[in-house]
C-alpha cells in the first residue's frame, strides 16, 4: 500500500486460524454485472454429482482486472521456476452446475 509521497506503509491484517488454513476448491463460477464480479469457489465431490460452496468473493470490475493480471504474473513466475503447468481437460461432458437452497 503506497502513500502519495511514495513511501510504503505496512498494513496489519487480522485473520482467524480458519482463514489462515484456507479452503480447497476445484471449481470456480464467475458472474458479473455492470457494478461487480462475483466469484463462487466450489468443491465438487469426485464421482458424485454434488458439490459444496466454499466461499464467495465480490469485487469491483477494476479489482477483478487487477486480480487477473496478478494471477497471470504469478503463473508466469511459477512456470519459470517449476516448468509448465499441465492442464487437465475437463470431464466430458462438463457438469451442469447450479445452486440449491
Amino acid at each position: 500500500m503506497a502513500q502519495a509521497s511514495g513511501e510504503q506503509v505496512q498494513m496489519q491484517i487480522k485473520a482467524d486460524e480458519k482463514e489462515l488454513v484456507g479452503q480447497y476448491c476445484n471449481l470456480v463460477m464467475f458472474h458479473h454485472n455492470a457494478e461487480e464480479f462475483t466469484l463462487h469457489f466450489i468443491y465438487a465431490f469426485p464421482n458424485v454429482p454434488q458439490g459444496k460452496l466454499v466461499s464467495s468473493v465480490i469485487v469491483s470490475p477494476a479489482h477483478a482486472k487487477r486480480i487477473m493480471r496478478a494471477l497471470g504474473e504469478n503463473i508466469s513466475r511459477y512456470e519459470a521456476q517449476f516448468g509448465p503447468i499441465r492442464e487437465v481437460p475437463e470431464p466430458n461432458p462438463a457438469p451442469n452446475v447450479g445452486f440449491v437452497q
